[in-house]
Order: C-alpha cells, then structure tokens, then sequence
C-alpha cells in the first residue's frame, strides 16, 4: 500500500509543478489527456507483451498492495506507468519552454548590440 500510496502523492507533486508553470495538462487539459491515456495505454501493452514473454514477472513486496489486475500486473503498474508519461511530458515541455526563453534572451541580446 505504501508504494501506491507513494505514486499518487508524485503524481499529486508532478501536477502542482505542471499547475505552477502551466507545462502539460494546465496548458492543454483534452489534448495532455488523450496522451496520457494513449502513452499509459502503449505502455500496457508493452507490460503484457513482456509478460507473456515472461520477461517481466512481480515481485513480492511488503509495501505493495498485492492486488493484481492480471497475472503479474500489480495494481500499481498503471499508476506507475501514468506518473512515467506525466513526468515525461512535464520535463519535455518544461524543457522546451527553456529552450524558448533561451532563445528570445539572446535575440534581445543580439538586438541591443
């Protein structure tokens, strides 16, 4: 309980700082959505391929809830899988966000010159 318990209060952290900045979901609420699910959904799909490879197996752990959604999915895996794409498109458009105030500062820069 403790490990998804731990992943909803990242998810909780990773939408203040994208709430803060307006990055992701603040910025685009339908279109941050349809990612998400797309994303955490491709990601699924690549658990179960492993799975059924029997590359990926679960683990026992005290601080896992221990409920399992199929065999060798534990419950956390989707709420892991969601804070991997929300984590990913905060830093990808925080990143680009950067890069563009980089780039005005030195056009203003140039500009004074």
């Amino acid at each position: 309980m403790l490990y998804l318990a731990a992943l909803l209060l990242v998810i909780g952290c990773m939408l203040l700082i994208d709430y803060r900045f307006r990055l992701f979901f603040w910025h685009g609420p339908a279109i941050a959505l349809l990612i998400t699910v797309i994303g955490t959904a491709l990601f699924l799909l690549w658990d179960v391929a492993g799975i059924a490879a029997g590359v990926f197996l679960r683990g026992e752990s005290p601080i896992a809830t221990g409920i399992v959604l199929a065999p060798e999915l534990p419950l956390e895996e989707p709420f892991f899988l969601i804070f991997l794409v929300l984590c990913t498109m905060v830093v990808f458009t925080g990143t680009l966000r950067i890069l563009g105030w980089m780039q005005q500062t030195r056009t203003r820069t140039a500009d004074r010159s």
